[in-house]
C-alpha cells in the first residue's frame, strides 16, 4: 500500500526555511530543500515560483539512499 501524500494545498510554505544545496567543492546547486512539520520539500532554487516537490520521510530517505549509491548518476 503506498503512503498517503499529504495536500499540497494545506502546507504553508511562508514558514519553510529553504537551505541550498551544495556539490563537493561548496559550488551551490540551484537545488533548495525545507524541512516543514513531518514533510521535506524541495524546489529549484534558481526560480522561487516554481513547482515544490513534497515528500514523506520514508520517500526522502529512499532519494537520499538512491543518490548516495549513484542510482540518479548520469
Amino acid at each position: 500500500m503506498l503512503p498517503i501524500k499529504p495536500k499540497v494545498a494545506n502546507i504553508d510554505l511562508s514558514s519553510a526555511v529553504w537551505v541550498k544545496g551544495a556539490d563537493g567543492n561548496g559550488i551551490a546547486d540551484p537545488v533548495e530543500v525545507a524541512f516543514v512539520g513531518d514533510i521535506i520539500l524541495m524546489r529549484n532554487g534558481g526560480d522561487e515560483a516554481s513547482p515544490v516537490l513534497v515528500f514523506t520521510q520514508a520517500e526522502w530517505d529512499a532519494f537520499v539512499a538512491g543518490t548516495l549509491d549513484g542510482e540518479f548518476d548520469y
